[in-house]
């Protein structure tokens, strides 16, 4: 078989691509999710998924070797949160020997980076298809042959941030494309845009259609400030960065906001005295000049539900 000579594969071609009889194919579709789509009464599959598929499936994979980082650095990279920041800022002056960075990079491509080793935690808030639970999809897929440990950093409220006395009277994300508001976006690979996706969506309104889509601004107070300028009468962002701004805020919903490490990683002496940070009066402290975060499971182990 010529794999270069189509990107879709016929049922003998995938058969003979994985090893097996042409009868097996169609159990690994209905039972296992081998990708696959049917036209015209015919099953075609997608090469490249195929491959994606098969590698998810492989047992005992060895772990990538991962570049050691200095005993006093501890680095995030993931989704922007501003309690996160300031909770960095706390760390360092409790920990001089020590020092914590943060790079914002989405909370997908703070997934990518700790499974390729550049950071040892990531900072995620990936809903599920199923909009019953966060993350542990997302790192079953990126990150196989990997044991992920996942602790609860808090619970914070997303919504909408728009001008004083809300101008353009919106109420929820369905409200943006009637109204004509420009929206101050987030970029592809963030958990906010994701939970905008799909409200749109499930709202049947087109992306593009709503003025400023396309933009992408990397953090929360970036995206709020578009609207405190006036460029903007809509973002996409958390309530802290509307309360800072002293701008009128919607409420959407209450997401858990993880913090991802490596089991390897999780014992370390900066991550463990992250850890210790979480559960101090002075971390809650910080938080309670802050609304819209609930931290009633803070430094808490969570785990995927048993299927």
């Amino acid at each position: 078989m010529d794999k270069g000579a189509s990107r879709f594969l016929s049922t003998r071609e995938v058969a003979d691509y994985l090893g097996v009889n042409e009868k097996m194919v169609y159990t690994l579709v209905s039972e296992k999710g081998l990708p696959a789509t049917k036209v015209t009464g015919k099953w075609r599959f997608p090469l490249d998924l195929v491959e994606k598929w098969l590698k998810s499936h492989v047992k005992n994979l060895p772990a990538p070797e991962r570049a050691a980082f200095p005993e006093g650095l501890l680095v995030f990279a993931g989704s922007h949160d501003i309690l996160l920041e300031r909770t960095l800022d706390l760390f360092g002056r409790r920990n001089p020997d020590m020092l914590a960075v943060a790079g914002n990079v989405g909370s997908m491509g703070g997934i990518r980076a700790l499974s390729a080793g550049l950071c040892q935690v990531a900072a995620s808030h990936l809903v599920q298809e199923d909009e019953k639970d966060y993350n542990f999809a997302y790192l079953a897929e990126e990150m196989p042959g990997l044991s992920p440990a996942v602790v609860n950093f808090c619970r914070r409220e997303q919504g909408l941030v728009v001008a004083k006395g809300n101008p353009l009277k919106l109420e929820k994300i369905a409200d943006l494309a009637p109204s004509g508001a420009r929206l101050a976006n987030r970029p592809p690979g963030t958990g906010t845009r994701l939970h905008l996706d799909r409200e749109l969506q499930k709202a049947g309104i087109d992306p593009p259609s709503i003025p400023g889509y396309e933009s992408a601004f990397r953090g929360h107070m970036d995206a709020a400030l578009e609207v405190l300028s006036g460029r903007a009468d809509a973002a996409c962002a958390i309530r802290p960065a509307a309360h800072l701004l002293n701008l009128d805020f919607i409420p959407l919903t209450w997401e858990r906001f993880d913090l991802v490490t490596l089991r390897d990683l999780f014992f370390h002496r900066p991550f463990q005295q992250f850890l210790s940070l979480l559960k101090t009066e002075a971390f809650t402290r910080t938080a309670s000049t802050l609304p819209g975060y609930d931290l009633s499971a803070t430094g808490d182990m969570v785990f995927p539900e048993q299927r």
